[in-house]
């Protein structure tokens, strides 16, 4: 049968979409949450999860929504999502007492029903983009792709300073109504696939990783709370343990969640872990960043926004044009050198004190900016890259979940460092209550010292991924060509 003639342009416009859409929410939600707590009468230790439910489910499905993608067919995976994800987002807005939930639990029920939206997305995004468009320009269609993600990124903080502060907090989620409904309207019209594998889903490995993340997740929260040194080892050692059983179950099913299989091609494995590390070292930068410019320097929402959104627009003005160049080069020398860029922007972050000019903060956020650019298209075509087209759902689920792990141990990480060093609870409270009467100068130098220990900590394992990032070898030009060639047949 001949093939649809299909349209490279709208495919990637359409995938930018469902990764815009993501992005949206992970940073629009940072700037909101003072605001969410107060409105909903509610501690911060409870609108916490708001940020890291979201989080963890998306880390618990992402690969096995790959998987879904694989047995049913990417497009209608990724279709699905925009519905499930613009349905509970706009349900989210909508939060109030129902059916014996308070409002908040309902606001953190929904982000959980978002989070499975936004994991069909994420975990077809890159399998589309591989199935559709040919190896040699696959490079340049991920850093389009990129760029969804960092416009999101600047969209959420720019419009969660202007919209939390003018309208409303609910208003963040309303916003998703339109451009989710955009979204599945092209989604249907551009994107198609036939390609289909029957696999099974690892429910065992589901409840393992997910309850493991859990509890290792709440125990280290526990820690910036005062809660008791052996309520703390109770959770965080249940949770390893249960991380063990999944590894263990991972080794000896015939469908796991994390395939360890794929780490035994260097060139893949390798992509993978520094996709990892990368978001384990960097991801929570900005939370850390907002605490220091609605703490420390007392700005509103509005003008911390301001000072946060110069990165993004350089990665998003030049991620496309690294993943041409990528295409060209091969991945590895330049998503190595974008790893430590990244490291260098957050090294200037160290010289943030209570008086520095905050353009040092915006020097610091255009290095780390142009560093994004680099890593992200050419990780993501190095990954694709070695892998062959009938698991492409899975591996780019794995990819996704390996991010997406990474992201809430940053988060969970750089905020329990960080609170390590002042009062119990002064980080949570400086974070509601925008600093106003809430630090003495003690205080602050405190609070600027567990910031600079969360930098410093985000610098080492950055250096770390850039080390794995290098050591991978440069082999995914040779593999473009023979996938060029299996499309062609």
């Amino acid at each position: 049968m001949e093939k649809r003639p299909i349209s490279e342009g709208m495919i990637i416009l359409t995938v930018m979409i469902g990764t815009m859409m993501a992005a949206v929410d992970s940073t629009i939600v940072l700037l909101a949450l003072p605001y969410i707590t107060l409105d909903l009468n509610t501690t911060i230790e409870t609108s916490i999860w708001v940020i890291l439910i979201y989080l963890l489910v998306t880390a618990v499905l992402t690969t096995q929504m790959g998987s879904v993608g694989d047995n049913f067919g990417r497009s209608r995976v990724f279709n699905l999502g925009f519905i499930i994800f613009t349905a509970s987002s706009i349900a989210s807005g909508f939060s109030r007492p129902f059916m014996g939930l308070s409002a908040i639990d309902f606001l953190i029920t929904m982000r959980a029903v978002q989070a499975i939206g936004a994991a069909m997305l994420q975990s077809t995004s890159s399998a589309i983009i591989s199935d559709l468009i040919p190896g040699h320009r696959r490079g340049r269609a991920f850093g389009f792709t990129a760029m969804g993600w960092n416009i999101g990124g600047t969209l959420g903080i720019v419009l969660g300073g202007i919209i939390t502060y003018k309208l409303g907090w609910q208003y963040i989620f309303f916003i998703n109504g339109p451009i989710g409904i955009a979204g599945y309207v092209l989604s249907k019209l551009y994107i198609h696939d036939e390609f289909k594998e029957r696999k099974k889903i690892d429910f065992i490995g589901i409840i393992t990783l997910a309850l493991g993340l859990l509890l290792i997740s709440y125990g280290a929260l526990e820690i910036s709370t005062g809660a008791s040194r052996v309520s703390i080892l109770t959770y965080m050692g249940t949770g390893l343990i249960s991380i063990i059983l999944f590894i263990i179950n991972e080794m000896k099913t015939d469908h796991p969640l994390v395939d360890f299989k794929a780490f035994k091609s260097r060139m893949l494995g390798l992509s993978l872990v520094a996709s990892y590390f990368q978001a384990t070292g960097y991801l929570a930068v900005v939370f850390v960043l907002i605490l220091y410019l609605q703490g420390v320097r007392e700005l509103n929402p509005l003008a911390a926004s301001i000072y946060l959104v110069p990165g993004y627009i350089i990665a998003s003005f030049l991620a496309p044009k690294m993943g041409t160049f990528a295409d060209k080069i091969g991945p590895t020398l330049l998503a190595t050198i974008g790893i430590f860029l990244m490291m260098g922007g957050v090294s200037v972050y160290l010289l943030l004190g209570l008086q520095t000019n905050l353009l040092v903060l915006v020097a610091g956020s255009i290095v780390a900016g142009i560093g994004g650019s680099m890593f992200w298209p050419s990780n993501i075509k190095a990954v694709m890259g070695a892998t062959s087209t009938k698991i492409y759902g899975s591996i780019g689920g794995l990819q996704r979940t390996l991010s997406n792990i990474g992201t809430l141990t940053s988060f969970v990480l750089a905020l329990t460092i960080a609170s390590l060093s002042v009062p119990r609870g002064l980080v949570y409270g400086i974070f509601v209550n925008g600093g106003k009467n809430a630090l003495t100068t003690t205080d602050m130098n405190l609070l600027i010292g567990g910031f600079r220990s969360a930098f410093l900590l985000s610098i080492v394992v950055l250096f770390f991924a850039g080390i794995l990032s290098y050591s991978r070898g440069s082999s995914v030009k040779k593999q473009d060509e023979k996938q060029n060639r299996d499309s062609s047949t």
